[in-house]
């Protein structure tokens, strides 16, 4: 007997995909998932007197050197606003560093642990601003830096002889950086700009 020549009927897949989508509906309805919940924490009311200390707090701790295209010199701290001589600007960045009579317009003094030696309350959070014209004189440029170094050093000097009983010279290079601690170099120079004659008179 010969074999049937009639073909098999192939499986009818059309509707495999409603299938799928049935199947995935269903799953997702009855599956439980993990949700994240919040924090059970209420946020503090909004004070603006808060944040206007906070502003107050971070202008004191800014003292501006602005040296302009007419190389002229002007300081601009929570105190002062003025030009200045060369020769005055150590003297003036040293109070504003150390802050010895604890001004309330000057740098706010904190507690910092200085690492390795102990706490000491400093301004470790006081900032020199240095900024220049593109025009300024490079002679009187290097004599501010000069000045503001001169200042970090004779603090330096000062706290070892007071704290240590000798000057910087005779301290050992521990030594050498508790008193980098104490008074550390706290010197931001911005790109030169085109600030005119008397940028910080205002």
């Amino acid at each position: 007997m010969g074999k049937s020549g009639r073909k098999v009927p192939g499986l009818n897949s059309s509707s495999t995909a409603d299938i799928s989508f049935i199947l995935l509906i269903f799953f997702l309805v009855t599956t439980s998932m993990d949700t994240d919940t919040g924090l059970s924490r209420r946020l503090p009311e909004w004070d603006p007197n808060a944040e206007e200390q906070e502003v107050k707090i971070k202008e004191r701790n800014v003292m501006v050197v602005n040296v302009n295209k007419a190389n002229e010199i002007w300081v601009k701290n929570g105190v002062i606003n003025k030009q200045i001589e060369v020769s005055e600007l150590k003297d003036l960045a040293k109070e504003f560093i150390a802050n010895p009579n604890d001004n309330v317009n000057l740098p706010v003094k904190e507690d910092y642990e200085v690492p390795g030696f102990r706490t000491i309350v400093t301004t470790v959070k006081h900032v020199i601003s240095l900024q220049t014209d593109r025009s300024t004189n490079y002679e009187v440029y290097f004599k501010v830096q000069n000045e503001l170094t001169k200042a970090y050093n004779e603090l330096r000097d000062e706290w070892c002889k007071q704290v240590l009983g000798k000057g910087w010279d005779d301290c050992t290079e521990d030594e050498k950086t508790y008193a980098k601690g104490m008074y550390p170099s706290k010197i931001s120079e911005a790109e030169p700009k085109q600030y005119g004659s008397a940028a910080l008179a205002q």
